[in-house]
This record gives structure tokens, sequence and C-alpha cells, in this order.
């Protein structure tokens, strides 16, 4: 699988050490879904090579220190990816998506049932690699990450076509569907890797939570500024699914038509969302969540600079984090 170009910078630095632990990656994401029957292995290898930046099991990566990994880091890197991918399947079946990175969702190639095992599947599948690593600790520590997420879900789903929602409440939904996967992702690599449990774990768990929110805001950017050969998606999903991102909520502060919006009635099909998504633009709201974004960036980024970590790993994590922005530039 050909690495995303914002990827590039972070492979270069990490050199064939890293490149080995992605290819690494990549083989036992696949072995991991095999031997579930051919229908069930197609939808689960299907929706594992259909793209992704992996930047989840890289953060565990760099986190654990030492290039390439150990198996017990690997099979924390591949668990992490797993459960991540579980996440996105369950959320095509739940906002009836038709496309994920350009291609088709299991839920529009095979219907609600089979992506709803696909997704069980991996789930389970993310758990039953992570044993491997034999720490109890780090069971915890993913299930914990899959909790957030389901409740993130569930806060997001309470809050449908509900455009006045406050800043502090998108933020926290932001920190349980996104964030909270990336923090366990370094705590993890850390835990299991050079730095182990302690201070340094929590910082570099914190780093991640920063960026997760950081990387949370600029997707929403981008599904209002598109294009859709950029993002695998038509311009203003969000909107149609009734929900509410930091855009919208900042522009409806800005423009008085916005303010008075009822996403249900007047948001109904994809030309009435791009014209929506024009609006918000116009307002200067991309460019006031994207400052938002960046200011996660520069905490996470301050938040490690004292822990004296290693030269090479420290630039790995400060490129990481700009990657999140470069995904808007």
């Amino acid at each position: 699988m050909t690495a995303p170009a914002q990827l590039a910078p972070i492979l270069e630095v990490g050199g064939d050490p890293l490149r080995e632990s992605m290819v690494r990656t990549e083989t036992a994401l696949l072995s991991a879904a095999g031997d579930h029957g051919d229908v069930l292995r197609g939808f689960a290898e299907g929706t594992l090579s259909a793209g992704g930046k992996r930047l989840r099991p890289m953060l565990v990566y760099i986190c654990a220190g030492d290039l390439p990994v150990s198996e017990a880091v690997l099979s924390a890197g591949v668990a992490v990816e797993l459960l991540h991918a579980a996440t996105l399947v369950h959320d095509d079946v739940l906002d009836r998506a038709d496309l994920r990175r350009g291609q088709p969702t299991v839920f529009a190639s095979g219907g609600r049932s089979a992506a709803t095992t696909t997704g069980d599947l991996l789930f389970s599948r993310a758990f039953a690699v992570l044993v491997r690593a034999g720490d109890a600790e780090a069971v915890r520590v993913l299930s914990a990450a899959s909790s957030a997420l389901a409740r993130g879900e569930l806060v997001q789903r309470a809050d449908a076509w509900v455009v006045d929602v406050p800043v502090e409440r998108y933020l926290e939904r932001c920190e349980l569907k996104t964030a909270r996967l990336f923090e366990a992702a370094c705590r993890l690599g850390a835990s299991l890797g050079s730095p182990g449990p302690g201070a340094a774990a929590d910082a570099l768990a914190d780093f991640g939570r920063r960026i997760g929110v950081a990387f949370q805001i600029f997707d929403d950017v981008l599904d209002v500024s598109g294009p859709v050969e950029r993002t695998g998606k038509a311009r203003g999903t969000d909107l149609l699914d009734g929900t509410v991102t930091l855009p919208l909520i900042l522009a409806r502060g800005l423009d008085p038509l916005l303010g008075d919006l009822d996403l249900r009635s007047a948001v109904t099909t994809p030309a009435e969302a791009e014209a929506v998504c024009d609006r918000i633009a116009a307002t200067g709201a991309l460019e006031d969540a994207r400052a938002s974004a960046l200011g996660h960036v520069k905490q996470a980024k301050a938040g490690i600079a004292g822990l004296g970590l290693p030269a090479k790993q420290k630039q790995l994590l400060d490129l990481v984090a700009d990657g999140v922005v470069e995904r808007y530039s």
C-alpha cells in the first residue's frame, strides 16, 4: 500500500526500521482478517486494504522508542488499527454511507448485516491480537478507548440535528470518538516500549489526545471544504447526516441565515449540503476552526518538549503532529 504524501517525511526520518514495522503491520492486519469464511474475509480484507494513513499504529511504534518494533509492540499497533477499522465500518452502517476513502463501503456493497458483522469481526480480532502482547494493562487501555468510542457515538446521536450544540460539547465528542484512541495508541507504545509506564507514558498519551482532537477538527473542516477527490466523500456529508461540527457552530454566529438553519428540513440533498458548505466557508469559519486545531497541535508539541526524548523520536512525533495539519493545507 502506498503511503499518503503527508507521511513521506515521517517515513524518511524513521528510515528502514519504521518502514519495516509498517510493512509488518500490513501483513499482520490481513492475517488477522483471514480464516473466517470467504465472504467475511473478503469484506474485512477489503476494508483494511482500502487505504488510510495508519497514523495510529505509527504512533504506537514511535512512542515505543525502539525501531523496528518488538512483537509485543507490533501486536498493539495492529490491534489499534483493527479497532479503528471496526469503528469505521460500524459508522458507515449508522450513517448509511456509500463511500469511504473513495471506495464503496461494506454497507453499500454487502448491506447492513454484512457491514455489522464485518465490524464485529474486526473489533474482536483487535483484542485477540492484543492478547499476544502478554500485558493485561494493555488490554485495559484499549478497552477503555473502545468504551469511549461507544460513548462518543451516543453523544453524536443525541446531538443529531441540534444546530446550537455548544463548542464544549462538540470538543467532548471529539475526545470520545477520536482522541481517546490516539491517546491509547501513544500510551500502549510507551508502556510496552522503552519509556515504560510512568510520567513519560502519561505525557505521550496526552500528546496523542491533543493531536486526536486536532485530527477530528481538521476532518470536519475537510467535510465542508472538500473536494471529493481529496476526501473520498461528498462535501457536506456530515450536514446530511445531521452531525453538527465546529465549522457550522462557528459560522452560525457570523451569518444570521445559518443561525436560523433547520438542518432536517433545509439540507436534504447533496446540492443543498454543498450550498450550506459554501455559505459556511464564506464566513471565514473554516479558518477559525483550523486555528483551533492548530492550537491543539501546538499544545501537543509543547507537552513533550521537556521529556528528554531522543532527538529522532521527538522529531518523528513533531512530524506526526504536523502531518495532521498537512491534511488541510
